[in-house]
């Protein structure tokens, strides 16, 4: 599909990437733009029309497709991270990380499906969905649950030709990896990577070098990818 003259609507887009995304759709042509948020008095993009959506609420789900029946373009990109490990975490954390990724995704894909024939889903995933780390294991396995869910809601969809797309990367520079310290994308580079892919009919967007090297290293003996760094 071409991201001129589309109808999307955007998960999370009062701030980081869904901000970008918003942007970034207007700047290419898109011919509407909903942008949604839990709090959408948030959004300050000009040119859009803000909807209140928490994908973790099935009566906020609901009115937001009923008030956006002419969506062509779906983008799921709303998230948190709590910084939960499994063990000793928060298991109310961990849980709520599972219904925001996953099961908050799925809400929203099963309540816009049915208008999305011929159309695109986006699915904003992580590298963490291959991989596990120290102080982001429940971010991870909710990630890595929302990559089978994409995967899965592909095959079913794929009746109706509508384009279910996985994007992956390390990190963005924005404010959910603001006490992350290593090398970071921008998010223009996220969303033109992703966008490009849609246009490209991709089921899969690796937008940085990080998320490259975890997806090859998938092929290999996990303790290969998990050896400690002699030079730590």
């Amino acid at each position: 599909m071409k991201i001129s003259g589309s109808i999307a609507l955007v998960t999370g887009a009062n701030r980081g990437l869904g901000k970008q995304f918003v942007t970034t759709l207007l700047e290419r042509g898109a011919t509407k733009v909903y942008a949604t948020a839990r709090r959408p008095e948030l959004i300050d993009v000009p040119g859009v029309e803000t909807l209140r959506l928490d994908v973790t609420d099935p009566d906020s789900v609901a009115a937001a497709a009923a008030a956006a029946q002419d969506v062509t373009l779906l983008i799921n990109n709303a998230g948190i991270a709590t910084g939960q490990n499994l063990i000793t975490g928060d298991l109310s954390e961990i849980r709520r990380e599972m219904d925001t990724h996953y099961f908050g995704t799925l809400a929203v894909i099963r309540a816009f499906a049915p208008r999305l024939a011929g159309g695109a889903i986006l699915n904003v995933l992580s590298a963490l969905s291959w991989f596990s780390y120290p102080g982001a294991n429940a971010y991870a396995a909710a990630k890595s649950a929302e990559w089978s869910l994409t995967n899965g809601v592909r095959l079913e969809l794929a009746a109706q030709d509508t384009l279910v797309t996985g994007l992956h990367l390390g990190a963005a520079d924005t404010d959910m990896s603001a006490r992350f310290d290593g090398p970071k994308i921008s998010p223009e580079q996220v969303v033109t990577a992703a966008l490009d892919g849609i246009e490209e009919n991709r089921l899969e967007v690796l937008a940085d070098d990080w998320s490259r090297r975890v997806k090859a290293s998938l092929a290999g003996d996990p303790s290969a990818f998990y050896a400690p760094d002699p030079t730590a």
